[in-house]
C-alpha cells in the first residue's frame, strides 16, 4: 500500500559526532529523510558522507548526537541489526557472489530453513519472486547466475536483497558510476517505483545532473558538518556546487589555451582479439581528443590494446612517425605512452603503499642505484607532484588507500607526469571524483595539453567530453567513427551514433 509523504520524518539524525583518534570526522551533522522521498546526500570526498552512512548502517557508533527511525530511538549494533530495523546500505562496489544464482544472492545468509535445516525452496521462490516483482524487472530470473548479469542488473539484485528484508530506507552510494545511460534510466524507474510504495532512498552521487533528475530534497556536508539542505527543484546547479566546494566554481571546465602541433600518435586499423575493430585515429601534440560511446562499446579495450595490456590481432601503432609495436606496457612507457586505468583501486594504484612509491613506481631511475632507493630524493620528487596537483594528504609517506577518491586519482595521474610521457591515455579520469577535484583534474589536463602533451580521453560523462576536448569520436560495437571538432557535435548526435553507429544501423 502506498504511503503518503508527510512532515513526520522517517529518519532524523541530529548533532551526530564521530571522532577517530585526533581526527574529527563528523561535527554535529543533521540529516532528515522523509517517507517516500529520494534524498540526495552531497559533498566532496572527505566531507563525511561515508562516515555518516556507516553510523546509519551500524558499522560505526556515533560518539554523540541523536538518531531516530520511524519515531523511535535508533542505535543499531551492526549492519545486520540495521537491516532488521529496515535500513539497507548498497555500496558502490557491489557485494555479490558471481557463481551463485540471483535467488541465492538475494537470500544469502538469511535463507528460510525448515526444522531439519533444509532450505524451504517454496518460500525462497515466493520471497525472491515478490522482491523482483516489486522492482518491475522482467529480465531478472531467480535461477540466473549473477556472473551472467550486466552491471545494471547486478545493481537490481542488491536492491532486491534489501526488499526481501522489508527495508524502508535504502542507501544508494554512487549507484550509476559503472552504469550505461540505459541502465541508469532503468535504475531511476525502479527508484521512482519504490518511492511510490513508500520506501525512502538516500542517493549519494557526484553526478549533479542525476541528482536534479531523481532527488526531491538534498543535504550537503562539508568538512564533517551540515552546510546546507533544501528542495532540489528550487536550487540551481551552481548553488549546489558552491555549497559542496565552499566556494563559487565560476569555471567548471577551466579554459586553458592550448594549440595542436604535429601528429604524435597514429592508429591504423588497430584490432584486438575481440574489440576494437580496425580502429584508426591520429592525435597531435597539444590536443585533447575524447572517445564517447556506451559501456561495452570497446573504448576501454581500445586504450588497453594501444597500451599493450591486451593483445593486438592486426593493425599498426605509430608513435612520432614510426611503427611502434610493443609486447608490454613497459615498452609503451619507454615509448612515451602512459595509461590512467578506469579501475584505480584494482590496477591503477598500490593502495597499501605510500604516496611517494605510487607516484614514482614506474620510473625510479632518478633516485636509485644498485638496487637501492634514495628515499629522501624519492619523497622530494613525490612532494613536487603533491604540490603541482594539490593532492590533499599528510605527506609523501601517507598510505594511498587512506586518501579520498579524488586524491587517489590525482596520485595515479602523478605517476604518468613523473614518467614524463608524451601521450596520456585517460580512461574515465574523473569517475568517483567529487566536484572540486573534477575541476582540478580538468585544469591539469588543460595544462598538460598547453605543455605539448597529447591526450586521449574516454568518458561516459558527455558534459566532460564537451567541456574539455578539442575533438570527439564515437565508438559503437567496437567500431570507432570519424572524429569531429567538438563544436560540430551535439549531445543528441553523439548518443545517436553511440546507439546506432555511423551508418544508422540498429544496435
Amino acid at each position: 500500500m502506498k504511503t503518503e509523504r508527510d512532515s513526520n520524518p522517517l529518519l532524523l539524525m541530529s548533532g551526530v559526532q564521530k571522532r577517530f583518534g585526533g581526527v574529527i570526522a563528523l561535527s554535529g551533522v543533521d540529516l532528515e529523510v522523509r517517507r517516500g522521498e529520494v534524498h540526495a546526500l552531497l559533498g566532496e570526498n572527505g566531507a563525511g558522507k561515508s562516515t555518516l552512512m556507516k553510523v546509519l548502517s551500524g558499522a560505526h557508533a556515533a560518539d554523540a548526537g541523536e538518531c531516530r527511525f520511524d519515531g523511535a530511538p535508533y542505535a543499531p549494533r551492526g549492519p545486520v541489526d540495521a537491516l532488521e530495523q529496515g535500513v539497507a546500505m548498497i555500496y558502490q562496489e557491489l557485494n555479490l557472489a558471481p557463481d551463485l544464482t540471483v535467488a541465492q544472492n538475494v537470500l544469502l545468509g538469511r535463507e528460510p530453513r525448515g526444522t531439519m535445516g533444509w532450505v524451504r525452496a517454496d518460500e525462497v521462490r515466493e520471497r525472491v519472486g515478490g522482491a523482483l516483482a516489486a522492482l518491475g524487472s522482467d529480465e531478472l530470473q531467480p535461477e540466473t547466475l549473477v556472473s551472467e548479469l550486466g552491471p545494471g542488473q547486478r545493481q537490481l539484485v542488491e536492491i532486491a536483497r534489501a526488499l526481501v528484508e522489508d527495508a524502508r530506507l535504502i542507501v544508494l552510494d554512487e549507484p550509476t558510476s559503472s552504469l550505461s545511460q540505459e541502465d541508469t534510466r532503468r535504475l531511476f524507474e525502479v527508484v521512482k517505483r519504490l518511492t511510490r510504495e513508500g520506501v525512502s532512498v538516500i542517493y549519494i552521487s557526484h553526478f549533479l545532473e542525476e541528482v536534479q533528475e531523481i532527488a526531491d530534497r538534498f543535504t550537503v556536508l562539508r568538512d564533517g558538518e551540515t552546510v546546507g539542505a533544501g528542495v532540489v527543484s528550487e536550487t540551481s546547479l551552481e548553488e549546489l556546487v558552491a555549497l559542496m566546494a565552499g566556494r563559487s566554481l565560476d569555471e567548471f571546465f577551466p579554459e586553458v589555451p592550448h594549440e595542436a602541433g604535429e601528429v604524435i600518435l597514429e592508429l591504423d586499423a588497430l584490432s584486438g582479439e575481440r574489440l576494437p575493430k580496425e580502429a584508426s585515429l591520429s592525435l597531435r601534440r597539444g590536443e585533447i581528443m575524447g572517445i564517447a560511446g556506451l559501456v561495452g562499446a570497446g573504448r576501454t579495450e581500445l586504450l588497453r590494446a594501444l597500451f599493450a595490456l591486451e593483445p593486438v590481432s592486426s593493425g599498426q601503432v605509430k608513435i612520432k612517425g614510426g611503427v611502434s609495436p610493443a609486447r608490454s606496457p613497459r615498452e609503451r612507457l619507454d615509448q612515451g605512452v602512459g595509461l590512467l586505468s578506469e579501475d584505480r583501486k584494482g590496477e591503477g594504484l598500490a593502495l597499501d603503499l605510500d604516496l611517494a612509491t605510487n607516484a614514482t613506481l614506474s620510473h625510479m631511475d632518478p633516485f636509485s642505484s644498485r638496487g637501492w632507493i634514495r628515499e629522501r630524493e624519492q619523497r622530494a620528487a613525490a612532494q613536487r607532484w603533491i604540490d603541482r596537483l594539490a593532492i590533499r594528504c599528510t605527506g609523501p609517506e601517507q598510505r594511498v588507500g587512506d586518501l579520498s577518491g579524488g586524491n587517489q586519482q590525482k596520485a595515479a595521474l602523478a605517476r604518468l607526469l613523473h614518467h614524463d610521457v608524451d601521450v596520456l591515455l585517460l580512461d574515465e579520469p574523473t569517475r568517483g571524483v567529487d566536484v572540486g577535484a573534477k575541476v582540478e583534474v580538468y585544469r591539469v589536463i588543460g595544462e598538460l595539453a598547453a605543455a605539448g602533451k597529447a591526450i586521449l580521453v574516454v568518458s561516459s560523462y558527455l558534459p566532460e567530453l564537451f567541456g574539455i576536448c578539442d575533438r570527439i569520436a564515437v565508438m559503437h560495437r567496437g567500431v570507432l567513427g570519424p572524429s569531429r571538432a567538438v563544436d560540430e557535435w551535439t549531445e543528441e548526435e553523439v548518443m545517436s551514433e553511440a546507439t546506432r553507429g555511423v551508418q544508422g544501423e540498429v544496435a
